[in-house]
């Protein structure tokens, strides 16, 4: 069986995108494109309705290139059980009001059992200051947490 990743919307983002002037960003870029043509196919990946949703928006182009991305990946079940988690991953602190769609994220893979959550969003999922804290949600509430990476940390196995 293989490791199962929940692929949340930074990745088909930069996997997409035009090519950026930001060294940071650009070298962002080429780890998910290496990520995806190398690595994706030793893995189970999967979405969720939010990463639909956020890959819809914004300029039509883009949306349609992030939405082709994803279109044969298979969708998680949003549940009471998810929502609840999403809840608590905002009540009880580690991701602030405003950013729930983040906790919605986190609480989908927590969930449905995922082993990676795989981003880029290093604001309020993969960061090394909260990660403990949504572990500890996750586990208080019955869930074993995915192990939240970006694709490089992903890269090697």
């Amino acid at each position: 069986m293989k490791p199962r990743v929940y692929i949340e919307t930074s990745i088909p983002s930069y996997l997409t995108a035009r090519q950026n002037n930001d060294l940071s960003a650009m070298a962002d870029q080429n780890t998910t494109i290496e990520w995806w043509e190398n690595r994706k196919p030793e893995f189970d990946i999967y979405i969720s309705e939010f990463v639909v949703a956020e890959s819809s928006q914004g300029d039509p182009e883009a949306a349609a290139r992030r939405l082709n991305a994803i279109e044969n990946i298979p969708e998680l079940n949003v549940t009471e059980d998810v929502r609840q988690l999403a809840r608590a991953l905002v009540v009880e602190g580690p991701i602030p009001k405003g950013s729930e769609i983040d906790a919605y994220h986190i609480a989908v893979a927590a969930v449905n059992g995922m082993n990676y959550l795989l981003t880029w969003n290093c604001v309020h999922i993969a960061n090394a200051t909260i990660r403990p804290k949504v572990e500890a949600v996750c586990r208080n509430h019955g869930f074993e947490p995915p192990v939240i990476c970006t694709p490089q940390e992903l890269m090697e196995g």
